[in-house]
């Protein structure tokens, strides 16, 4: 089996830090141009590796093998939250491309071809995992068009241009060129951490339904308003969310998750009462049906609460994705790879974020792999990975690689 050279990934993995680095993290959102130099610098990378590395018409960076028969595909995304971790994302990356040179440099493995990518705007600045919709045909010129920067409200296609991609094609799915889709990634969780576990083995990716609700009511004095006659936006937002809070509960599965990390109440003034208010509320679960009747929950409370009134509730799906099963003999490779380098410290788990991986099991088998984080810290510039676990991560990553690929 391949042997990774643990010093050459971790010099690439803090390499690549450097462009947009922010205290022990990094400042490396989509199309900017700290976002920009690091495609390039990569491009170089994966050249020097044998690949053939494009940087097509999203940002996506494919480093396309010259070898011949089946191959594999692997990545994650480059870019970054907002002063966030130097891992998250870009450590299945640079995997991707240790594994394609440690099997290029094994007599056993020479032979075999894999593709390597970095997905454009995993992280959402622009729209929703742009760069893996548009490789797998899922994403139309016009959503490009359409797409804005989140903060600022820029236009995609300005971003575009101001990088020279604008008149670069987009590379789409190539069928037939691929067995299937590995994706490594740090868990951005704790639970391999608290278990003692080393390497998780990803049984599924949540779906995650999003909802904005916007409360109208009456803006006014908040001294000479009686309580009685108020029609106060903020007051029926936390009722809402209170409600939420205590009935989701009962329905939720073991590993069901929900958030209102989104809050305003407006004009947002200590004398005036809230005349409107808006919250976003998002939901995850790995089983479909959990997710429904999360979502039947919402609904059904916010029906109750708008004829209750004295307020209005405008209820909208923002979005919804649905739960990615992960393949099944390809987690069994990354078991047994795990199982010869980490005896006893690896396990099956689902993935509680989102991921491209699956968005690329929409065409493709597709399988992921986690290390721990320590302290269960992510989208945050604390982030972090123990150096034996990350380069232990990508030998399991590479033995499983090499199974799949001979077949046995």
């Amino acid at each position: 089996m391949p042997r990774i050279n643990g010093e050459r990934l971790l010099e690439d993995l803090r390499r690549i830090a450097d462009f947009g680095r922010y205290q022990t993290g990094v400042h490396r959102p989509h199309l900017s141009p700290q976002d920009v130099e690091s495609r390039r610098w990569l491009a170089g990378r994966m050249k020097e590796a044998g690949l053939e590395p494009v940087i097509d018409g999203i940002g996506n960076v494919i480093g396309r093998s010259p070898k011949s028969g089946p191959r594999l595909l692997m990545g994650s995304h480059t870019d970054t939250q907002p002063r966030g971790g130097w891992l998250d994302g870009v450590m299945g990356v640079i995997y991707g491309l240790e594994v394609a040179r440690a099997l290029a440099e094994d007599p056993d493995t020479s032979h075999l071809a894999v593709d390597v990518a970095s997905w454009a705007d995993e992280e959402g600045h622009w729209g929703q995992m742009m760069g893996s919709r548009s490789f797998v045909g899922r994403l139309a010129e016009t959503d490009i068009d359409k797409a804005r920067h989140r903060d600022d409200g820029s236009a995609m296609r300005d971003a575009l241009k101001a990088a020279g991609l604008d008149k670069m094609p987009r590379i789409e799915l190539e069928e037939g060129r691929y067995r299937c889709y590995l994706e490594a990634h740090i868990e951005q969780g704790g639970v391999l951490e608290h278990t003692g576990k080393r390497i998780g083995v990803v049984t599924a990716i949540v779906g995650i339904y999003q909802y904005r609700l916007t409360f109208s009511g009456i803006q006014n004095h908040a001294g000479t308003t009686p309580m009685p006659i108020r029609k106060d936006a903020g007051v029926a937002m936390m009722r809402l969310y209170n409600e939420v809070m205590d009935r989701f509960p009962a329905l939720a599965g073991p590993r069901s998750v929900w958030t209102v990390g989104k809050m305003s109440v407006e004009p947002g003034a200590p004398a005036i009462i809230p005349g409107k208010a808006e919250m976003v509320l998002q939901f995850r679960d790995a089983d479909v049906e959990v997710l429904k009747r999360l979502e039947s929950c919402l609904l059904e409370i916010v029906e109750a609460h708008g004829k209750r009134g004295p307020c209005t509730i405008d209820c909208v799906n923002l979005s919804r994705t649905m739960p990615a099963p992960m393949e099944e003999r390809l987690q069994e490779a990354f078991d047994e790879a795990a199982e010869k380098h980490a005896a006893g410290d690896h396990m099956r788990m689902p993935s509680g974020a989102g991921h491209d991986a699956q968005i690329l099991a929409q065409r493709l088998p597709a399988a992921m792999m986690f290390v721990p984080s320590i302290g269960g810290i992510s989208h945050h510039f604390t982030e972090n990975t123990a150096d034996a676990d990350i380069v232990l991560g990508c030998q399991v990553f590479a033995d499983a690689a090499a199974k799949i690929l001979k077949g046995n």
